[in-house]
């Protein structure tokens, strides 16, 4: 499988922030002429400008915006992403999203084709709709390899194809997720083992519709004996249950048996390495441990993020 590349260097400035409609809206019926016209809000003018330059070159309106200066590349792909309900956080409306979460702030860019690749890959394989249904946790054998990074952008992919995705943050060690989706850690996965929460205690993100993420909660002193618990089997039944698509996020095989534990408990598994600074044996090692249990090995990565 394609290593990640970490983006492009430079980018168009993308418009004001325009709310995310709701999946089923009406917005699929709009034109890209009145979603880049409201954008910008364009006046009568300046759109029968628009029109005469599309009528004399055969050109698009998006095209003919963007020829006059009224319009950038980046509203014309906004405009493509609302109008087929393709999630996507503008520069203006990307609220406490880090930027770390390329498939949301910048869908266009080349790593967040590489996160597409990857999906449809996983789609083809372990988690192809004639396979066992499997959650998909992501490993990796250091701290630091991009693993968190990897299962976020992942999950986001997952959602923008229309289609319920749940992220869980499992690394309750160093948990990060609730960092980069600029959400509160709140009531979580600890809670929920412990038996101190019900089992529906997801958030929504905001601006991601279909995408709800499930927080580790309160900072345990005994995780791994958490995920060792039955708590945790009916949890996986539960959600598998409820999402089209599950990404679990899990601590750095350094930390001890945890990523190997919940490996099996998902069913499937997926390796990240960090160019130029994963060591060779550490990887093939993880990957080996993981071969002993239940869990399907999807793929190995190297990150260059």
């Amino acid at each position: 499988m394609t290593a990640i590349d970490d983006g492009l260097d430079t980018r168009p400035d993308p418009p004001a922030a325009v709310s995310t409609p709701e999946p089923g809206s009406q917005l699929v019926d709009r034109s890209i002429g009145d979603l880049i016209r409201e954008v910008r809000k364009l006046d009568a003018r300046q759109v029968e400008l628009i029109l005469q330059h599309q009528r004399q070159h055969g050109t698009r309106f998006g095209d003919a915006a963007i020829a006059l200066k009224l319009a950038s590349r980046d509203d014309v792909l906004w405009a493509l992403s609302q109008q087929f309900h393709y999630p996507y956080a503008a520069e203006g409306g990307r609220g406490d999203l880090s930027n770390e979460l390329v498939t949301a702030t910048d869908p266009f860019s080349d790593a967040a084709e590489v996160f597409r690749d990857v999906r449809s890959q996983l789609l083809m394989g372990v988690l192809a709709p004639d396979q066992p249904r499997r959650a998909l946790a992501i490993l990796s054998p250091d701290v630091g390899d991009g693993k968190t990074y990897f299962a976020a952008n992942l999950a986001v992919a997952f959602s923008q194809l229309g289609e319920s995705t749940l992220l869980i943050d499992a690394d309750m060690r160093t948990p990060r997720q609730h960092m980069l989706f600029g959400m509160q850690p709140g009531t979580g996965l600890s809670n929920i083992l412990a038996g101190r929460a019900a089992a529906d205690v997801e958030q929504d993100v905001p601006g991601l519709p279909g995408l709800s993420l499930l927080t580790v909660g309160t900072l345990p002193p005994n995780p791994l004996e958490l995920m060792q618990r039955p708590s945790f089997s009916f949890l996986m039944q539960d959600v598998l249950t409820r999402f089209d698509h599950v990404v679990v996020d899990t601590p750095a095989g350094v930390r001890g048996a945890d990523s190997r534990v919940l490996a099996a408990r998902c069913g499937a598994a997926l390796v990240i390495g960090r160019r130029n600074r994963t060591r060779m044996d550490a990887l093939q090692d993880l990957v080996q441990q993981i071969g002993r249990s239940h869990a399907k090995i999807a793929g190995v990565l190297l990150n260059e993020h």
